[in-house]
């Protein structure tokens, strides 16, 4: 007895059957908006400390005087922490956009090319914060997804210019992910500026390009499930 040919998924589809994807637009478009959103973050972050380097430090001294001794901070110092802590804010509202968009593209690949990831789903969240392995595994992940949403194409550009960017951001010691206290940076600010506005640049830089990239990925990914899927999918504007 023959074998019934498996049905296609315009056949499913025209049965009345979901297709399996998940929507990536929307979600792509709430990352740019939120990378545009640390990035402009890190641009008011820069201003501020070139104001304190421009106003000098107090005769005073740092804020952290040693020894566990903090002074009164100063109406532009304390206004800092104040930009400093928005773009925190700004910079988390980002990361669990990007990483519930990382998801459903990983989600989507998958259905696509019929095979599973290269990396673990632990390592979407995990991926970032691991030494030595947060070097390459966050861009790895997108890149899996890309090249399983599009075979054969080359993956964008612009991922590679944001990965770069990001990883002389977090190498810098004073990027999105940074060990010195808001008042140890404020001291640096008063003695070496520059460094910290370097910094701020690769940050905003990682930002705008990361934002290409995940635009330019999503695109790749709903055009080939608009292939797969029929028309029913919105067009990427």
């Amino acid at each position: 007895m023959e074998h019934e040919d498996a049905p296609t998924a315009r056949e499913e589809r025209a049965a009345g059957q979901a297709t399996p994807y998940r929507d990536v637009q929307v979600t792509g478009r709430l990352v740019v908006a939120g990378l545009l959103l640390a990035g402009a973050a890190w641009v008011v972050r820069g201003v501020w400390e070139t104001r304190l380097a421009l106003a000098g430090e107090p005769a005073s001294g740092p804020p952290d005087q040693g020894a566990g001794v903090h002074r009164p901070l100063t109406a532009l110092e304390d206004s800092y922490h104040f930009v400093t802590s928005l773009g925190g804010a700004a910079v988390l509202i980002c990361a669990l956009l990007f990483l519930s968009w990382v998801v459903r593209l990983r989600d989507n690949a998958r259905a696509l090319s019929g095979r599973a990831p290269k990396y673990a789903g632990i390592w979407v969240y995990a991926g970032w914060i691991v030494p030595v392995v947060n070097l390459w595994f966050p861009r790895g992940i997108v890149a899996d997804a890309f090249r399983g949403s599009a075979p054969g194409r080359r993956l964008p550009a612009s991922v590679n210019v944001w990965w770069g960017l990001w990883l002389l951001g977090m190498l810098s010691g004073v990027g999105i992910v940074y060990e010195d206290s808001t008042d140890e940076i404020v001291a640096r600010a008063y003695t070496e500026v520059w460094p910290l506005l370097a910094s701020d640049a690769a940050v905003v830089g990682a930002a705008v390009a990361g934002a290409f990239a995940v635009r330019a990925v999503t695109a790749v990914q709903v055009a080939r499930l608009r292939d797969t899927a029929g028309p029913r999918l919105p067009q990427l504007v």
